[in-house]
């Protein structure tokens, strides 16, 4: 996975998964709503009471409807959050 899509793949499989309700406000300002049904590298596929494919350089922003998890890979991990030192 590159660096570009270390945090985006991640967030939106993990909308995808537990079928979270999302608000995606696109860069001329339209809200859309629905579910995370599906994405690749160019497109999400959002599910309401239609299927939508929206491409991802039309996005602005996704707000989940409740708090999302993300899974963190081996290359995120301890590295970029390092636990505090003690002091003897």
């Amino acid at each position: 996975m590159n660096k570009g899509h270390s945090l985006q793949d991640p967030f939106l499989n993990a909308l995808r998964k537990e079928r979270i309700p999302v608000s995606i406000y696109l860069v001329n300002g339209i809200k859309l709503q629905g579910q995370v049904d599906s994405f690749d590298q160019f497109v999400v596929l959002l599910r309401n009471s239609v299927n939508q494919m929206v491409y991802k350089h039309a996005i602005s922003t996704i707000v989940p409807a409740r708090n999302v998890k993300i899974p963190y890979d081996d290359e995120m991990g301890e590295d970029e959050n390092p636990s505090p030192t003690e002091s003897s």
